[in-house]
């Protein structure tokens, strides 16, 4: 059984803004990684800096009994404002003196400040307690620190009456082999830690719950089978969606570059729309009252719409334009008569324009007149905070013809993508390029230039960093300007089982980062490698660093792989951050009729297809009987075709892809069963499939009489 852990952050700050809170989702992600623990949304809470809301959520928790392990985080320095200790102490019944031992002396090692922070450990009924600073770097170190060698699982087993036998005798093994390596460690951690870019020490995990190999190592070390578990595709969606945050709202102005966003605020009408009466016509404005005959023709040349329209005259007006006043009518051009025009010696007009002309026709009051406010009243709410701003226009137009200049809304992540690996090559650089002849010269870089292709086609900023050669210090240095730079980290190649696949030891044991899943069971992408990083970013010109989780994807090399793993996995995060509604994270499936046999596959497979939209007549008994004849009732189907060889490094096999149907897992082998196992599908059979492009329209398009 697991774990039951409640996370509860203390900050005056947080609890007015949620998006403040950076500790508690570090605390959450460490945790996730820990087969043996889970966290529930509904138990990650938020309390300002008081004694009493701290104490009454804490013991609300420790009554329940739903709750095994209490992890608080802020409010523990000598800050006027810090009172978690005070708040917490009452409720402890067996103090845990070890473990807050435990905590100052890991955050000690790399600050004497820690020395300032007031920690409390133990036991309230059957619930353990610690509190834990605010900072994102003393809650990393104090967290990792809890779970060494299994010390807080081997606490929780004990609080709730197990032996702790098992765990007693791994950690007495544990720390026979620790014991005969520690003389010589203490010199070495210190000096990698001022000098770890130059890659000749061993470099230090600074997580205990890494399960990357050490890439200062020779090849013979690494790892021959891969520490991380394979889990299925719908756990991998769940933890992006758990684990992403989205990004704060900012006010842009209302144009061309605002489609792709999501509305932070609810939108009412600032004036009436119209905001004067206007024709929806082409015309002559009049009283309702003229009867058919000739009139004197007035325009916006000669008359002004804020002066009354004289007996005996029409104003001409164009779609859209104002009724002068005394006006409360348009007549259509179609029902006039051109009489006279301005001659060349007159002074009156311009020559050749209308001078008189006969009304054929008397309309009603209201006759081709909008209103003012008929379209939209002052005050109506015309679009709603969460609502898409969608790339087609129409909400632009909305926001524009309603007079709104600027509106609030949420920022799209700026994405960040590089390529890893000395056999790759830019196809622009002259300095290297694949070879005709029989030497080997490389392979041409495919999945940066076709990644930034489709993060700019769906409306987002790229930072292209280039290609990174498989060393540790070129490495390091392109995903640290990568995570400065933009709010997403996008990797291709170095994620398998490679002696110089850096990017996992990388982020475990260099950047402080967690690794939430390093393979799927997905075809193709199966390495795919989803991790978060906390890094210290500044929100605005004079304002102190702030520690963020920034979201990295390390996808596979192969180019297949890499696309088809952006659709499923990267695409969701992005909109995730955007604050997309939930319904739309993901790319849309429909069912299509496969119109090839698909192999199944132990992983879930993504078969690259054309989609075509074909209309078929139904047979049978569904004609119908319209004022035309009989027709048969049809049907749209959409038909699925192969784009042919699977092959994970075959990018033709995206060319003209607009889907991915979604294969089935095969069944394991079974001794007991009524059925054949399927090893196939069949042309003809419905599937579910992913759209990632438009929709083409079948040749065979058409309706039979």
């Amino acid at each position: 059984m697991s774990i039951r852990v409640a996370i509860l952050t203390v900050s005056d700050t947080a609890a007015v803004d949620s998006t403040a809170d950076r500790s508690g989702p570090i605390i959450k992600d460490i945790i996730y990684t820990s087969d043996a623990c889970e966290v529930k949304t509904e138990n990650c809470l938020i309390v300002p800096d008081d004694v009493d809301k701290i104490r009454d959520v804490v013991q609300g928790w420790c009554d329940s009994g739903i709750v095994d392990w209490i992890v608080t985080t802020g409010g523990t320095g000598f800050g006027v404002r810090d009172v978690t200790p005070e708040a917490i102490s009452p409720l402890i019944e067996r103090p845990a003196p070890g473990l807050v031992h435990l905590m100052l002396s890991s955050s000690i090692q790399h600050t004497p400040f820690a020395a300032l922070s007031r920690p409390v450990a133990g036991t309230c009924r059957n619930t353990l307690i610690t509190t834990l600073p605010g900072s994102i770097k003393a809650v990393t170190e104090n967290i990792k620190a809890l779970f060494q060698a299994g010390v807080i699982i081997h606490a929780i087993e004990l609080i709730q009456g197990g032996s702790g036998r098992r765990v007693h005798a791994s950690l007495a093994a544990q720390d026979t082999s620790q014991g005969e390596a520690q003389s010589g460690s203490i010199h070495r951690d210190h000096h990698h830690h001022h000098h770890h870019d130059g890659g000749h020490h061993t470099p230090k995990p600074r997580s205990t719950v890494a399960l990357s190999h050490d890439p200062s190592a020779p090849p013979s070390a690494r790892h021959r089978q891969s520490p991380y578990p394979q889990i299925p595709l719908e756990k991998a969606l769940q933890i992006i969606r758990e684990t992403i945050q989205r990004l704060p709202a900012q006010t842009l102005p209302v144009n061309h570059r605002l489609g792709g966003h999501i509305l932070a605020e609810d939108v009412y009408a600032p004036q009436d729309a119209p905001q004067n009466a206007t024709t929806s016509v082409d015309g002559y404005a009049l009283r309702s009252t003229d009867l058919p005959g000739i009139y004197k023709v007035l325009t916006s040349q000669t008359h002004s719409t804020s002066a009354i329209l004289p007996v005996g005259s029409i104003y001409r007006i164009n779609t859209g334009g104002p009724l002068p006043l005394g006006a409360d009518a348009v007549i259509m051009v179609e029902d006039t008569r051109l009489v006279s025009t301005f001659d060349e010696n007159s002074v009156e007009g311009i020559p050749g324009d209308e001078k008189e002309v006969e009304t054929l026709a008397q309309v009603p009051p209201g006759e081709n007149v909008r209103a003012p406010g008929s379209d939209v009243m002052k005050g109506d709410l015309v679009m709603r905070a969460g609502e898409r701003v969608s790339r087609g226009g129409g909400e632009v137009g909305t926001l524009t013809f309603v007079g709104r200049k600027e509106v609030k809304v949420y920022r799209k992540p700026v994405v960040a993508i590089l390529s890893t690996g000395n056999e790759i090559v830019d196809m622009h650089s002259s300095v290297s390029q694949p070879s005709t002849n029989d030497s080997w010269g490389g392979v041409y870089d495919t999945n940066r230039p076709s990644l930034r292709t489709l993060l700019e086609s769906l409306g987002y900023d790229v930072v292209d960093l280039g290609i990174v050669p498989d060393d540790i210090p070129a490495h390091l240095a392109a995903l640290k300007k990568g995570l400065q730079m933009a709010d997403l980290l996008l990797t291709t190649g170095g994620t398998s089982m490679g002696p110089t696949d850096l990017l996992k030891p990388l982020i475990e044991r260099y950047l402080d980062g967690v690794v939430h899943f390093g393979r799927v069971s997905v075809k193709p992408g199966k390495p795919t490698t989803f991790a978060t990083v906390p890094v210290a970013v500044k929100e605005g010109p004079g304002t102190p660093s702030v520690a963020v989780s920034k979201p990295v994807f390390a996808l596979p090399g192969n180019p297949a792989s890499a696309l088809v793993t952006f659709y499923v996995f990267v695409i969701p995060a992005l909109r995730r951050m955007g604050s997309w509604p939930e319904r739309m994270c993901e790319l849309p499936r429909v069912m299509v009729q496969i119109q090839n046999a698909m192999n199944l596959d132990p992983r879930t497979e993504f078969h690259r297809v054309v989609i075509r939209s074909t209309l078929t007549p139904f047979s049978g008994p569904n004609k119908k009987s319209t004022a035309e004849g009989n027709r048969d009732e049809v049907g749209a189907v959409m038909k699925a075709y192969s784009t042919g060889g699977q092959r994970s490094s075959r990018a033709a096999s995206l060319c003209q892809a607009n889907g991915l149907v979604v294969l089935p897992p095969l069944a394991a082998p079974t001794d007991v069963t009524s059925e054949p196992r399927r090893t196939r599908l069949e042309p003809g059979e419905l599937v579910q499939t992913m759209i990632i492009g438009e929709i083409e329209v079948s040749s065979e398009l058409m309706i039979s009489e």
